[in-house]
């Protein structure tokens, strides 16, 4: 794409302000985990405001630099940092060429469980594997084929959960909610057969610590193929009304890689879990928008194939208020031209989402709970609010992603309330955390 430019390189950060974002962004989002979170770091980080401060600081360089991406100064390594929005949505819109979403610190990660995944494979191989994933995950459909035989399961487990709750005292906490979320995944990926293959869901951890070192740590070779091999088993299996099933369906090729295609569906699903929860804390402060929620979910009572728009939408107000992935990462294919400068070739490229979802210079309502944001035609416009990524590399699960959380909200607040403990924990009057560890979240549950 042809685009004006100045001459010469761009702007680059002095060695102060390279290690102030290390500190400020780079330090705090690796140290909470960016594969599997380490929930003692994400309390303290909620408690320090650390996010918040990571946000000042690349403000603090907009402000500076003015617009275009800004080259850090790091030894050995070309790496820009995203100022602009619509240099984010250039990035987002032109992956993967000319900026592929295969970036080496994320490929470093990954590998250590799905090294052959769509997210971290490039041309005809990245085409194939995210042909199969948008397939099998029915990426373009806002409700999903199966919705019929999800929902159910969905209610099930959450009906499982509440008699659990009942028997606590009326307390829920996140070791509850997360062993249940953990059922539902199963079911949905694998198959009911797979509900309490909780040994799956260890191994699945394991590798993903793992994967928190990146190239610092030895891969797990014989775990990680034990553990491709089990899915793979589940696929041969291809219970039916499972994505295990989907997965069997769908014409492949030596490229494809199924088993390495799934462990995505599953490692994803967990922050689908942490956005429900925290947008169930949401709904609990917010008494009206709670209100709005409950008629919403009496009126598609019964119905298996649920679009509800509203739980929706604050499912993704919760993902902008605390992205599950904060640094979205690319990787420069070439020589690209901006505004003020060129960026070399094989550049890694940081697109902070707090930063975007919570830049209150520009957003009237960045710090407080609008679901009525993402009911707008408009939406918010070009601004890259990007809960799922976005351009060619959005997440395909997406659709699904949001039928699953909305049905657990539906079953959840149908017939119960759910009240934060203690109860100031959020309130609707202040502005919301730059960051709410899910891990630290209590409630009461009554029935209504």
């Amino acid at each position: 794409m042809a685009r004006e430019s100045v001459q010469g390189s761009l702007p680059t950060a002095t060695l102060g302000e390279t290690l102030a974002v290390i500190n400020d962004v780079f330090v705090p989002n690796i140290a909470k985990g960016v594969i599997i979170r380490r929930p003692r770091v994400v309390g303290m980080a909620e408690r320090m405001a650390l996010d918040e401060r990571a946000v000042r600081r690349v403000q603090k360089l907009n402000k500076k630099y003015g617009k275009g991406p800004l080259l850090l100064k790091v030894p050995g390594k070309s790496m820009a940092l995203i100022l602009d929005p619509d240099d984010a949505n250039r990035v987002l819109d032109e992956s993967p060429e000319p900026f592929a979403t295969a970036e080496q610190a994320k490929r470093s990660a990954l590998a250590h469980f799905e090294p052959d995944m769509a997210l971290v494979s490039h041309g005809r191989k990245r085409a194939e594997r995210r042909r199969f994933n948008e397939e099998v995950l029915q990426s373009e459909c806002p409700v999903h084929g199966l919705s019929e035989r999800f929902v159910p399961v969905v209610e099930q487990e959450a009906e499982a959960l509440l008699a659990r709750v009942r028997s606590n005292q009326g307390e829920l906490g996140w070791d509850m909610f997360i062993d249940t979320w953990d059922r539902i995944v199963r079911r949905v990926v694998l198959g009911d057969s797979a509900s309490d293959d909780q040994e799956l869901t260890e191994t699945l951890a394991k590798l993903r610590a793992a994967g928190n070192w990146g190239f610092l740590h030895p891969q797990r070779t014989r775990l990680r193929k034990r553990f491709l091999e089990t899915l793979q088993g589940y696929i041969d299996r291809a219970e039916p009304g499972s994505l295990a099933a989907e997965a069997a369906r769908v014409p492949t090729n030596s490229d494809t890689k199924p088993s390495n295609q799934m462990p995505q569906w599953l490692f994803a699903f967990e922050p689908a879990g942490m956005a429900t929860f925290s947008a169930l804390a949401l709904l609990s402060a917010h008494a009206d928008q709670a209100e709005r929620a409950r008629a919403e979910i009496a009126r598609h009572e019964g119905d298996q194939r649920p679009d509800m728009s509203f739980l929706r939408a604050c499912l993704l107000e919760s993902l902008r208020l605390w992205p599950t992935t904060p640094l979205v990462l690319r990787q420069s294919t070439e020589r690209t031209h901006w505004q003020n400068g060129e960026m070399p070739a094989d550049t890694s490229i940081l697109i902070l989402a707090p930063y975007f979802h919570r830049d209150d210079r520009h957003l009237d309502d960045a710090n407080r709970f609008d679901p009525d944001l993402w009911l707008k035609p408009e939406g918010a416009g070009e601004w890259p609010l990007i809960p799922f990524s976005g351009g060619p590399g959005i997440c395909p699960g997406r659709h699904l992603v949001l039928l699953v959380t909305s049905a657990m909200l539906a079953s959840l607040m149908k017939r119960h309330e759910f009240r934060l403990d203690p109860p100031d924990r959020l309130l609707a009057s202040q502005p919301m955390p730059a960051l709410l560890s899910n891990y630290h979240l209590r409630f009461k549950v009554s029935r209504n």
